[in-house]
């Protein structure tokens, strides 16, 4: 039996890779990514609470289990926006019948 395999019951372990980041960046990379332009960038008003960076500590995982991520953020960014843009044909149909029939969902009208 590994290490991962012998947490605790019940214990909750956050898993993450050690990299934290502004949302800004990660718009900018994923654009960079996407060879978008800036000018697709909407900004909005602050919420109240608004995160402007998110980050997720995992030293008890990293501590108790011995994981590590496998994958560097600039790589795991760049494989997740290939797949998408590589396997349209898993989302777009739910993008397209969002768009339609329950538009008013995420307006909040719904």
């Amino acid at each position: 039996m590994t290490r991962l395999c012998s947490g605790r019951p019940g214990e909750v372990y956050n898993v993450g890779g050690g990299s934290e980041k502004r949302n800004i960046d990660v718009v900018k990379k994923v654009l960079s990514l996407m060879k978008m332009g800036q000018e697709y960038m909407e900004f909005v008003p602050d919420r109240p609470g608004h995160d402007y960076r998110y980050a997720i500590d995992y030293s008890k995982l990293r501590n108790e289990l011995g994981w590590t991520p496998g994958v560097d953020f600039d790589t795991g960014i760049e494989r997740t926006i290939m797949w998408y843009m590589e396997n349209q044909w898993w989302w777009r149909p739910l993008k397209e019948r969002l768009s339609g029939e329950s538009k008013g969902f995420w307006s909040g009208q719904g």
